[in-house]
């Protein structure tokens, strides 16, 4: 068979399976079928190689060519074929107008109605019902409307959102089939996604969207999103006007516009799969990232799913693995992709061809005020950054704990324990190591982290495992002395209350405080009143931690946060404190996808249960149980043979081994093919039959249960408890980039003031001397204004430059401070003058009030218990504003307490003296 006559064989194949009846000339049928493609068809210009007929009309070409052939030069060919149907012969439009080039292998199509008719990849043919949609739109093609869409309405849009829609409409419109929109956590991404796919269902006419997202409870989220979306045309909600859903089966609603699901659910639809477990979806991409995997899952064509089921993919915030190890499973549509990302690794920028339609990095939403910046605080324990060692002693009977029941048991060590950091919290747990970082943290909480707050700062710990997340949660309580509301675990792997519920109230109400997670909150989930991230985990992959990180820098308005911190006006920042030196070890841009034995067997069982039918991952986990096999009890077999439908794990292990075997492969590759006895497999057949031998050998493990039990009996090497060694504090303090920051950001305010000092009144007054001669309160705010616009864009300064004096000065910083605006006095003198110390004016304030008291008293004037309450609210009131005069007394607190006429009564002829000299002496 020549390599065209192979190429036809597999054209004609693809046509059937796409819905076309494939007949020679000379036994056309029209009436056979809606769809026909006439094999070698006479027209004027020439043979076809397949014309296509759609309920008896013609309506494009097909012209074949040998594997290996290029295509982009065949088009010139299929024009001049569109073109020469002899005119008496049934047609819808002349030119045809749909074209096709295909080697069998790779196969490109052209549609002529389209204003600017360009050839495009294609994974299969369209089925004749969409061809026929098609011509019936004339030149009201998608493409058509894409340039013609009406002018944004901004209402409710952000600057950056803005940009990132009329940036992707420009791109569409020139028809760039693939698109990136960069931007920071926080800054409204979905939000952007729900405006602009209304607007490609409304005005561009898409007949429907796919949404992917990394894991299920991202796809609830952003549901919920499409839910809230109100439309700026019309007011009505989104899921009003077009339905939205959510795949929870393999099966998609006709009448759905827009479809959320994972890549995972979604290759096993395309599969032809009838249910997919619900529990492969929880895990993020993240997490269960796989090197062993090296080659992109295989994708047929799946007629229930034709290629045109969808006309855009947008891919939101995906792991780089979308792009690699799902990247057939995207290119199966014929559909423009539109990336959301954060983080966009070079991997991601390349896949999107370096179209870039928004570069909004976390920096510049910094500066916008879209996100919040961080600081980095440093915890170091001793036994984090070296280990230890615990000695075997003779009738010394140390703690072992199963890691999947819990239980304790105690026995004596059969040698000494040497355990690394690495080890830590995986085989041997440390619980003086962990409470000592707790403790730290709770020490540092009040008085460096987040000083002079008393409410604990919505905060998220990351955990090494869903075990170590356990140990940490109790350590919190206990440290902290608090409840089980105060601190709690969110992960896929919670029992009792749903993790979704547990999330919902971490966001929006006061308790929990504090919440652990291993993977359920570390990409994508959306806590904005979250200052704190403790980080007891490390993290190699960059993306990844800039992901975690983003978890953090989302603002959020003063009254929301109030809500579940009444401690705090202002989100100005989030720390990060740094409890395993995560901040400060290299991190690499994505994984290489080399072979990797240390790849854990939760992440091989992972990528299986995701559908990944691959030599490598099939080879590393029939190794890894047959080394398991070794290790089990016969009553660890009979749990898994319960999940495996009888099957034994070395029934199991060997179905894997065999699968990949080469005698195996060649004799299901000639029982497949029929193969002729003397003949051998092609290098093609081979790897189709391997592909079906290792699909069924792999089978078993997609059932959760299966897996969970293989980790569970694996998990049964207990945990060595360490209770011996006792953790040593290294150091606490904010790491030395964060100090750099601070003195960098310290250096603009001083430089500030010098440049400003004769153009701001307050900047004069204090220049002067004696330091308050004259300044008002409302100085004092003209300053606070100039402070929070360019170039400094301090929000609430008197709050960020008192931090950052914490963090570069704490030994000069008394009290306190940067609670109240005046305390920008107290900012700017030491600034200016920086021996003296930084001390809250409300602290001098209160002592020049003593000092006050005390003269007279020596003097022999008395104030009665009346009395003192007015004065105290007198001081209290220069202390906030500089400042009193008698109109003040009409005002609360004053009015509660009798107003100006009780003042009289209780000072008498008095009263104007008393306020001249408190203002004098107090505001000095």
């Amino acid at each position: 068979m020549t390599p065209e006559q192979q190429a036809r064989q597999e054209v004609d194949r693809q046509l059937l399976a796409c819905g076309w009846q494939v007949q020679n000339f000379s036994e056309m049928n029209l009436s056979a079928g809606s769809g026909i493609a006439v094999r070698e068809f006479p027209l004027d210009s020439g043979f076809a190689d397949y014309l296509l007929y759609v309920d008896g009309k013609a309506i494009g070409i097909v012209e074949a060519k040998p594997e290996g052939h290029s295509l982009t030069g065949v088009e010139t060919q299929s024009a001049k074929y569109t073109k020469g149907l002899p005119g008496h012969l049934p047609h819808y439009v002349l030119p045809l107008p749909f074209a096709y080039e295909t080697t069998g292998k790779e196969t490109r199509f052209t549609n002529g109605l389209d204003p600017s008719p360009r050839s495009r990849p294609v994974f299969a043919f369209h089925r004749p019902d969409e061809l026929l949609a098609l011509v019936k739109l004339g030149n009201q093609q998608l493409r058509a409307h894409l340039r013609n869409l009406p002018p944004l309405n901004t209402d409710g849009l952000w600057k950056v959102q803005v940009e990132a829609i009329r940036g992707l409409e420009q791109s569409l419109a020139l028809g760039r089939p693939r698109a990136l929109i960069q931007m920071a956590t926080g800054s409204g991404k979905t939000f952007t996604a729900c405006s602009f796919t209304y607007r490609l269902i409304k005005f561009a006419k898409a007949k429907r969207i796919l949404f992917l997202v990394d894991r299920n409870n991202l796809g609830r989220q952003t549901l919920n999103e499409f839910q809230q979306y109100r439309s700026p045309y019309n007011s009505y909600n989104f899921t009003e006007e077009f339905n939205v859903q959510q795949l929870q089966k393999n099966t998609i609603d006709p009448a759905a516009k827009v479809c959320i699901t994972t890549i995972q659910r979604l290759f096993s639809m395309l599969k032809g799969e009838e249910d997919f477990e619900e529990a492969n979806e929880e895990q993020s991409q993240f997490e269960s990232d796989n090197p062993l995997a090296k080659e992109a899952v295989p994708v047929s064509y799946n007629p229930a799913i034709p290629i045109e089921t969808f006309d855009f993919i947008i891919i939101d915030e995906c792991h780089r693995s979308i792009y690699n190890l799902w990247r057939q499973v995207l290119d199966y549509f014929d559909a423009f992709h539109i990336g959301l990302t954060a983080t966009p690794t070079a991997q991601t920028i390349g896949y999107f061809n370096g179209n870039v339609v928004q570069d909004y990095s976390h920096e510049k939403a910094v500066a916008d005020g879209v996100n919040v910046g961080y600081d980095v605080y440093r915890i170091e324990t001793k036994v984090t950054k070296d280990g230890a060692t615990l000695v075997k002693e003779p009738g010394h009977f140390v703690p072992h704990r199963d890691r999947r029941t819990r239980k304790k048991v105690l026995k004596e060590l059969d040698d000494d324990e040497t355990y690394t950091a690495k080890q830590l919290d995986r085989d041997v747990v440390n619980r003086s190591q962990i409470r000592l970082v707790i403790r730290t943290f709770r020490e540092k909480l009040f008085t460096e982290i987040f000083p002079g707050r008393k409410e604990v700062p919505k905060t998220l710990v990351f955990a090494k495992t869903d075990l170590h997340a356990d140990d940490i949660v109790e350590a919190i309580r206990e440290e902290f002395g608090e409840g089980n509301d105060f601190c709690r675990k969110i992960t896929s792997k919670t029992t009792g209350e749903k993790p979704d519920v547990l999330l919902k109230r971490f966001r929006n109400s006061y308790y929990p405080r504090i919440a652990v997670t291993v993977d359920m909150i570390a990409t994508g989930t959306d806590v904005k009143p979250l200052e704190c991230l403790l980080f007891m985990r490390n993290i190699r992959s960059a993306s990844y931690f800039e992901q975690m990180k983003g978890r953090g820098c989302r603002i959020i308005s003063s009254d929301d946060l109030q809500a579940v911190t009444p401690d705090t006006k202002h989100k100005t920042r989030f720390v990060i404190v740094d409890a395993v030196g995560v901040c400060e070890s290299d991190k690499t841009p994505s994984k290489p996808l080399d072979r990797k034995p240390s790849v854990p067997l939760e992440k091989i069982l992972q990528t299986v249960a995701q559908g990944v039918v691959d030599h490598d991952v099939t080879s590393a986990l029939g190794s890894r149980l047959a080394r398991l096999e070794q290790q089990i009890e016969p009553k660890h077999d009979e749990e898994i043979a319960g999940q495996a439908e009888g099957r034994s794990l070395a029934q199991l292990t060997a179905d894997l081994l065999q699968s990949i075997n080469g005698d195996h492969v060649a004799s299901h590759a000639s029982e497949k093919f029929q193969i002729p006895p003397g003949q051998e497999a092609t290098d093609e057949q081979l790897e189709a039959a391997e592909q079906e031998t290792m699909a069924a050998a792999l089978k078993p493990f997609h059932n959760p249960k299966l897996r969970e039990t293989i980790l569970a009996i694996r998990s049964l090497l207990e945990q060595i408890i360490d209770e011996v060694t006792q953790d040593e504090l290294l150091r606490a303090d904010y790491d030395a980039a964060a100090k750099e920051k601070a003195q960098s950001q310290l250096a603009d305010f001083r430089q500030f003031l010098e440049d400003h000092r004769e153009e701001i009144e307050a900047i004069q007054l204090l220049y002067s001397k004696p330091y308050r001669a004259g300044l008002r309160f409302r100085h004092i705010k003209d300053l606070a204004a100039a402070l929070e616009k360019p170039p400094l864009l301090l929000h609430q300064p008197e709050q960020r430059l008192w931090k950052l004096y914490e963090a570069v000065e704490p030994e000069s910083v008394k009290g306190t401070g940067g609670r109240s605006l005046v305390d920008l006095i107290a900012i700017v003198r030491h600034a200016l003058h920086p021996t003296e110390p930084l001390v809250p004016v409300s602290d001098e304030i209160q002592q020049r009030y003593q000092d006050w008291l005390k003269e007279l008293e020596e003097a022999g004037v008395m104030f009665t218990d009346d009395q003192r309450k007015w004065l105290d609210a007198i001081r209290d009131h220069i202390a906030s504003s500089l400042s009193i005069d008698p109109d003040d007394f009409e005002y609360a607190p004053f009015s509660q307490l009798g107003g100006l006429g009780r003042a009289y009564q209780l000072f008498g002829d008095r009263l104007a003296e008393l306020i001249e000299e408190l203002n004098a002496r107090l505001a000095a």
